[in-house]
């Protein structure tokens, strides 16, 4: 009669649990359990002698000692237990070859046989998992960057002016319907008796590379004329006062000569 490979799985597992317990049972650990408790806090004391007999210091030791040794048969038979119990473990694991589950009804057919022998201790050797560490808590968000501050409006200049020009702060900007589109930036005016003209004047003519002829062919790069007289906006230093024109750096200068068109309205104040 033939055997399924089931049946033949099923043969080795119970063949092997069997000797699993011959092997337990054969070491002496088994009868040692039988005298010496599951637990060593479980271990039966000793009996306690009479009163009349503790009296004596000597049998007083001797009891001590006596149940130091029941918790030392203890201790050592369940050692004996864990230890040939991972060493059958190891060997059903090298049967079963890959098995997984033959692998785990050894295993489980071993550690049966040891809680029966001595309760609790698979439950007392085997680590208990570490918890699971408190997920860290989400990263607030970044707080959103304060918007940049709007360019104060300077007051003073006209709304329907293009570019206003403010004499006392010696400052000047140019604006789109009274908000600021460039500036303010630092200038120079006329000095004493060449005053830059106050009042309301319109961009009249651009020259890229003008030069002063009434000035010795003093450079005047990027000049916007707005008046008629020669007054205008033109590169220089902003820190030397001119004879009645605006001095500004190079890149403001740039910026009026690209930006101002002519007939823009110029506020001088």
């Amino acid at each position: 009669m033939s055997h399924s490979p089931r049946h033949a799985l099923e043969s080795t597992t119970t063949r092997f649990v069997r000797r699993a317990g011959s092997l337990l049972a054969g070491a002496g650990i088994v009868a040692s359990l039988i005298v010496a408790p599951a637990t060593a806090e479980a271990a039966p004391a000793v009996p306690s002698l009479t009163s009349a007999s503790s009296n004596s210091p000597f049998l007083q030791q001797a009891e001590k000692s006596l149940q130091a040794a029941s918790m030392t048969v203890t201790t050592n038979a369940r050692n004996a237990v864990w230890d040939a119990r991972n060493a059958l473990r190891a060997n059903a694991t090298a049967i079963a070859r890959g098995n997984k589950a033959q692998e785990k009804r050894l295993h489980d057919g071993i550690d049966g046989l040891v809680e029966a022998i001595a309760p609790g201790l698979i439950a007392e050797r085997t680590p208990k998992p570490k918890p699971k560490p408190a997920p860290k808590p989400a990263p607030k968000p970044a707080p959103k960057p304060k918007p940049a501050p709007k360019p104060q409006q300077p007051k003073g200049c006209a709304p329907s002016a293009r570019a206003c020009v403010d004499l006392k702060n010696q400052r000047t900007w140019l604006q789109q319907n009274g908000k600021i589109t460039y500036g303010p930036v630092r200038m120079a005016s006329g000095k004493p008796g060449q005053e830059t003209p106050e009042g309301f004047h319109y961009v009249n003519r651009k020259v890229k590379d003008e030069i002063s002829y009434e000035f010795n062919n003093a450079p005047m790069p990027y000049a916007t004329y707005f008046t008629y007289n020669g007054i205008a906006f033109h590169q220089g230093d902003p820190s030397i006062k001119s004879a009645g024109c605006i001095r500004m750096y190079r890149g403001d200068a740039q910026t009026y000569f690209n930006t101002l068109k002519i007939g823009d309205q110029v506020h001088v104040f």
